[in-house]
């Protein structure tokens, strides 16, 4: 008889505090991997950082000179957002085309192409920064390719020419994230009503009012999708250029906002700045993505 209130008791402790036992690993590595970072980090960046070991609070300092007085960051800003724009201008049309011909009933082997335009997403910056290293060098395949072709063998200096930089790595970029996008977009295709298609064309509607009123409101939170998720990437862009040009790059063409972080961080040793650096760059996709939002919901006339 006395064992029914503690079994209550025991059953009441569970409802109430299970939820909050089974949250709290995550929670603690929540606490000390990211929520404890991101505030010491916060706190660094108000001050002038000679290694770990050694720091002055010199408030906003940091934040006025990057902003005011720092034409290396002006240049990675550029550069950075050069990139992302062509990147993603070039990408979404590309992986669109790519998913639209991989969607079409008269295609033969469709799984086999679809692992080979994905495929290279899996391989990493790094790789794809080796490869194309090799691509690119004078004695390499993109250069004997324009050889055998134009019936010469001077090379092109693609490694060495500060306006062959940003193309070098926007080919790069793009055979390493194009089937990425590409796969999002054939399973939105795919998600897509045919009748609506068969309706469309008994009324008269060709290919490209198909696409208009039927494909492209469909799809339309996917696009949204990869252009935020295509922002944000592009915006941290290191490893490629990094490895590709062993640097920023011939006159600093290849130097990206999170190189430029990572060279005052780790290579002059100032902590509190590269701190200052990496909030900038938060603030800067705050207000990219928001009016990326706000250009494509007036753009497409609903949500995003």
């Amino acid at each position: 008889m006395s064992t029914q209130p503690s079994r209550d008791r025991l059953w009441t402790w569970q409802r109430r505090w299970a939820p909050g036992i089974f949250l709290l690993p995550f929670l603690v590595l929540l606490a000390f991997f990211i929520l404890y970072p991101l505030t010491q980090s916060l706190i660094l960046s108000f001050y002038k950082t000679a290694g770990p070991g050694h720091r002055v609070f010199v408030g906003l300092e940091n934040f006025r000179y990057l902003i005011g007085s720092d034409l290396a960051f002006d240049l990675a800003v550029i550069n950075t957002t050069a990139f992302t724009a062509l990147c993603l201008a070039i990408e979404i049309p590309l992986a669109l085309g790519l998913a639209m011909l991989l969607n079409s009933r008269r295609l033969r082997w469709r799984g086999l192409f679809r692992f080979a335009f994905f495929a290279s997403y899996l391989v990493g910056q790094v790789y794809a920064a080796v490869l194309f290293f090799q691509i690119f060098s004078e004695h390499g395949l993109i250069n004997r390719g324009i050889g055998f072709v134009a019936g010469h063998s001077t090379p092109i200096p693609w490694l060495r020419n500060p306006n062959l930089v940003l193309p070098g790595i926007l080919i790069a970029a793009l055979w390493l994230t194009t089937g990425y996008a590409m796969i999002y977009l054939l399973a939105a295709l795919q998600a897509v009503d045919r009748e609506l298609y068969d309706a469309a064309e008994v009324d008269g509607a060709g290919r490209w009012e198909s696409f208009w009123h039927i494909t492209l409101p469909a799809i339309r939170p996917v696009l949204s999708y990869l252009i935020l998720v295509g922002t944000i990437l592009g915006f941290q862009l290191f490893e490629l250029p990094y490895v590709l040009f062993q640097g920023p790059g011939p006159n600093g063409r290849g130097l990206t906002i999170v190189m430029y972080l990572f060279l005052m961080g780790f290579g002059t040793g100032d902590l509190g700045y590269a701190s200052a650096i990496g909030w900038t760059l938060v603030i800067i996709l705050l207000i990219v993505s928001l009016a990326q939002w706000r250009i494509w919901k007036f753009a497409v006339g609903g949500e995003a």
